[in-house]
């Protein structure tokens, strides 16, 4: 089996989870769909796991910590902000410029092979693939969905929303809860996966989120991990930078 991950969002107590249950799965190939950092209190540690991926593309917030970022509301902008000071101040020069060449040797997009599949990654959306969202809501919105799934050629994996599931080309969306044992079973039609997030799950369900696909790259099985939300709401309370209610959410799930 192969795991994908995404928006890890510097949570090292839901990372530490995620990664633990991988390993109990005898899991050797880690995939990460980007937002590695952002929001959460560990960026340096999350960053430093990270880098033993297989691989990882680019998401919005890593993007943000490079560049001036776009289209972040306040609370988001903080935490790029703060996140950036972390990865250049009060560290040795090697590991600083060791997680910003890591940053910056990531890609837009990626494609993976597992079995006879052949699977196209973004972070937010074959048009946009660092900052477009796509949405459950989306099903009442054809056209844009259309555009999406014609610009891949049969399977997308996705994060960016945080919200997991799958998406087909008949314009339908099943969340892990509608799906037997939440395992979703490839056939002839299109299909977008989001693999939910890690780090700041917002379906509802507070555990972290993410998935894996068989050896065969035949079906994908939707995976939800519990974690110590409390003690990354407290570390997040603790810095000034970063806006309360980045923790509390952690706790609902939203």
């Amino acid at each position: 089996m192969i795991a994908i991950v995404s928006d890890i969002h510097s949570n090292l107590e839901a990372l530490n989870a995620v990664l633990e249950d991988i390993m109990k799965r005898d899991i050797s190939r880690i995939i990460c769909l980007g937002d590695i950092v952002g929001y959460g209190p560990n960026p340096r540690e999350v960053l430093d796991l990270s880098m033993n991926f297989e691989r990882s593309i680019i998401g919005n917030h890593d993007d943000g910590v490079l560049r001036e970022p776009k289209e972040f509301n306040l609370r988001a902008l903080l935490a790029v902000e703060w996140t950036r000071r972390q990865l250049n101040s009060d560290v040795p020069h090697e590991r600083t410029a060791k997680w910003l060449a890591f940053l910056k040797g990531l890609k837009e997009t990626d494609v993976i092979t597992v079995g006879e599949s052949e699977m196209f990654m973004v972070h937010g959306s074959p048009r946009n693939p660092i900052r477009e969202y796509v949405f459950p809501r989306d099903i009442l919105h054809p056209r844009k969905l259309q555009e999406i799934f014609a610009r891949f050629p049969r399977i997308c994996l996705i994060g960016h929303s945080h919200v997991p599931g799958v998406y087909t080309e008949d314009i339908r969306f099943y969340h892990p809860d509608e799906l037997p044992q939440s395992v979703y079973v490839f056939d002839e039609k299109k299909t977008l996966i989001n693999v939910g997030s890690v780090g700041q799950p917002r379906d509802g369900n507070r555990k972290a989120s993410y998935i894996t696909i068989t050896d065969e790259g035949d079906a994908v099985v939707f995976r939800r991990v519990a974690y110590d939300c409390e003690t990354t709401k407290q570390k997040i309370y603790q810095i000034p930078d970063l806006d309360n209610s980045l923790g509390d959410r952690l706790l609902e799930g939203v």
